[in-house]
């Protein structure tokens, strides 16, 4: 047995065991002052206000096995008689406040994408850097902030919780880097602040960056933690989460009727599209290159036998990784219509097959019922339609005969104008309408 000391070693502390799990089991002996969790080896070092204190708690869990969630841990004294800074962290970065972060994501049941991080971290100040990277404490990024300020608020706020529930807890601890270098505007990198950066390296860049490289990371499945969480943690039926093909073959379409816009309306319910090319050797024929595998496989899900124009819809992944630019390419990367920039999780939440109901936003203040039904009744015939107010904007409803009625009527009016409002369209999954909602 070391020497008492009012500083107590914990071992066996696995990634579910929280701060608040080790505070809870020592805080009937006295104030902790200090306590830092070792997390790349499972151990938690935890300072009593004195060492009585401190006695009284092994002598306890001596006796009796201390347990936290199912997990047996031992406790020991440890050889430090009192924590400095430089104890909280053994690569030297500690308590002293810095407008970079390092945050290791324990217990990572989804992936974590820089988009993710961004909507975590972004509500606590202007977050300039993101960068991620695997460790072999785990997953971990790095996050600058505009000031120190805004990184204390939001460690002081974050540490220790979860992205979702039950899982990808933050460990949050302060950077000793003073800039980080953002080389790529990717899924494992983002500067903020400069949105001209190319997405990828041409090549094996031999400058690499001060915090390791990057490569080895698994392969990403963006916004996959999104979907997980839009769809209540789970999945939906037949979406697998492992495709990692971004492009996907539209077949049997109607040559008369369809173009890259049209086909932008449609694919763009299931994620942002990148860039659309009609194949003129085979015209009723499409590329469409999503934004990530995840979203190519939601389209491919929902849209397989859909029909549009007269004609049934085949969607399967493309033998081809991605579309290259061209003179006969449609670039949609950079349009605002795309519909997931923001609220990621919403989005998913609404991905569906096509059905006969249509639900407009964005809407002018002082349209009316006749209005919208002038602007769609063209597609097919109108069985009903409402118009209702949330949030103090104009929605509408409208429920066709058929489901293909509705989906042409989504890919020939959505983002079209209407008295200077651009109308967003997508499908509702309502069954019918009723009159009080």
């Amino acid at each position: 047995m070391t020497e008492p000391s009012k500083v107590i070693h914990v071992r066996n502390v696995g990634h579910e065991i929280s701060e608040n799990d080790l505070l809870q089991l020592f805080q009937p002996f006295g104030v902790i002052t200090k306590l830092v969790m070792l997390r790349a080896k499972n151990q938690a070092l935890l300072q009593m206000q004195d060492v009585p204190s401190a006695i009284n708690a092994l002598q306890l869990y001596t006796n009796i096995q201390p347990t936290i969630r199912g997990r047996n841990v031992y406790v020991q004294f440890s050889s430090h008689q009192e924590l400095t800074t430089m104890d909280q962290n053994t690569q030297g970065r500690g308590d002293e406040p810095n407008r970079i972060l390092l945050v290791t994501i324990h217990h990572m049941l989804y992936p974590i994408t820089v988009e993710v991080l961004h909507q975590v971290f972004s509500p606590h100040g202007f977050v300039e850097k993101i960068v991620t990277f695997q460790k072999s404490a785990g997953f971990q990024a790095l996050i600058q902030y505009q000031s120190r300020q805004c990184a204390v608020q939001a460690r002081t706020s974050l540490q220790g919780r979860n992205i979702y529930d039950g899982c990808c807890q933050l460990d949050i601890q302060f950077s000793n880097l003073d800039e980080l270098q953002v080389n790529y505007n990717n899924d494992r990198s983002r500067d903020f602040t400069n949105p001209n950066l190319p997405s990828e390296q041409k090549g094996r860049s031999s400058q690499q960056p001060a915090y390791g490289d990057v490569v080895g990371y698994p392969p990403q499945m963006p916004n996959a933690a999104a979907i997980a969480a839009a769809f209540g943690g789970g999945l939906p039926p037949g979406i697998s989460g492992t495709n990692d093909r971004c492009t996907v073959l539209a077949s049997n379409l109607n040559p008369d009727s369809i173009d890259e816009d049209k086909l932008f309306n449609l694919f763009s319910l299931y994620g942002n599209i990148v860039r659309i090319k009609l194949l003129r050797n085979k015209p009723d024929h499409a590329l469409v290159q999503m934004g990530d595998g995840f979203q190519a496989e939601l389209a491919v899900h929902f849209l397989k036998g859909a029909m549009l124009f007269g004609k049934r819809l085949e969607v399967n992944f493309s033998k081809h990784p991605n579309i290259t630019q061209g003179a006969d390419t449609h670039e949609y990367m950079n349009s605002n219509l795309n519909r997931f920039n923001r609220n990621a999780a919403k989005n998913y939440r609404y991905c569906c097959s096509p059905t006969k109901m249509i639900h407009l936003s964005t809407l002018p203040q002082d349209i009316t019922e006749e209005e919208i039904g002038n602007l769609v009744e063209e597609h097919g015939t109108i069985v009903n339609t409402k118009l209702f107010e949330m949030n103090g904007k104009k929605q509408a409803l409208v429920l066709f005969e058929t489901e293909e009625e509705a989906t042409e009527a989504l890919v020939c009016k959505h983002a079209t104008s209407l008295a200077g409002s651009i109308v967003r369209i997508s499908f509702s999954q309502l069954q019918s309408i009723r009159e009080n909602q």
